[in-house]
């Protein structure tokens, strides 16, 4: 059954609809989504058998991670507010012969059971809902010790954003970015690209990083996850300096128009 919360508009605006319609069939956005399974997958095998696990989507769009890790022999499971979405989500599933769930609901009342998922992926989710927190905490709650949670976001860091149509947006004071999140959802929709639920939150690294470890997660950022056996010896010499010199690695998170960050569930004692 699907667990609409009655406080949300589960609706969509046709043009935000056909807008990622298209783009969930992109090849870029293939390949995004499976750099990320193949990274969780890398991460997960330091430590356990990875031949099958229990994957959640949260805020899944239009489901296009749900084939890529149904084909490495995951169970998988999303949600989204968005209902037109989850239904092209099913559909989409249905004409493929895959075996996906997806549900209709919201991020802050995950309607699955504690410690029931071994990966959390939370693509382009936490800045468009007010309580994030809540957000975090139950996709705390439905992971599995030694667990990993992908979260994907913007980044208050750098000037360069996607969130909002206006230059240097990210860089805004409060009272400003409140004016045109009014505007946005009121006679300028367009602004951002008609999404029902603009970008309210900001987040960095640090920010984000100094959250989850006070719940009890280990965290690592975009430079801690790059794979360096295929890099050449200055890509690997560059990539070691953002590492170990924190100057550095803050000019390089500046540099970058969003924040990716992978956080594992410490194992219980």
């Amino acid at each position: 059954m699907d667990n609409k919360a009655p406080e949300w508009d589960t609706g969509s605006h046709e043009g935000f609809y056909a807008y990622y319609e298209q783009q969930s069939l992109s090849p870029a956005t293939f390949e995004r989504f499976k750099a990320t399974r193949d990274t969780l997958l890398r991460l997960k095998a330091r430590q356990e058998d990875t031949s099958s696990m229990d994957i959640l989507d949260i805020g899944c769009g239009a489901g296009t991670q749900g084939g890529l890790w149904s084909e490495a022999g995951h169970r998988y499971v999303g949600i989204d507010i968005n209902e037109p979405l989850i239904t092209l989500a099913r559909n989409r599933a249905a004409e493929h012969g895959l075996n996906l769930h997806y549900e209709v609901g919201s991020a802050t009342e995950l309607p699955f059971p504690d410690a029931s998922f071994d990966v959390c992926v939370m693509p382009e989710l936490l800045e468009h809902v007010p309580p994030w927190e809540d957000c975090l905490r139950e996709a705390i709650r439905c992971l599995r010790p030694g667990g990993l949670i992908y979260i994907s976001t913007n980044n208050t860091l750098c000037p360069i954003q996607q969130e909002f149509n206006l230059p240097l947006y990210s860089w805004y004071p409060k009272a400003l970015k409140r004016h045109f999140e009014r505007r946005a959802v009121s006679d300028w929709p367009e602004l951002v690209n008609y999404a029902k639920y603009p970008a309210v939150n900001w987040f960095s690294f640090y920010s984000l990083r100094k959250y989850l470890r006070q719940r009890g997660f280990d965290a690592f950022d975009r430079f801690d996850l790059i794979d360096d056996n295929e890099k050449s010896g200055l890509q690997k010499l560059v990539l070691n300096a953002i590492k170990t010199l924190p100057p550095l690695r803050l000019l390089a998170h500046m540099a970058t128009s969003y924040t990716v960050l992978v956080a594992q569930k410490q194992l219980r004692a």
